[in-house]
């Protein structure tokens, strides 16, 4: 179900705060596949500490999911995500990345 609030989570994660550029980077990689953090760093080309804060922030406010355990987590994009992509997309749009 659409949550009318979140637009207005999403334009403070992505717009609003330091680090949205690449909270958005990292979203854009899980839409694809899961990923662990150590990939993604890799792929971004950013320290792992980085990732990890921002990862933490997606899973804080319910835009990623995990399955695994210790190094061997993987994370994809929330159902509740996946549900308000649409809303997404078009911050993401609106933003100069």
């Amino acid at each position: 179900m659409l949550d009318p609030n979140a637009k207005r989570l999403l334009w403070y994660l992505f717009a609003g705060s330091k680090g949205g550029h690449n909270r958005i980077k990292i979203i854009d990689l899980l839409k694809e596949r899961p990923y662990n953090i150590n990939q993604l760093a890799e792929v971004l080309g950013l320290d792992y500490k980085a990732v990890q804060h921002h990862i933490t922030v997606l899973e804080k406010n319910n835009l990623v999911g995990k399955m695994g355990e210790k190094y061997g987590i993987l994370y994809f994009i929330s159902n509740y995500l996946e549900v308000n992509i649409e809303a997404f997309n078009e911050i993401k749009s609106k933003i100069k990345i």
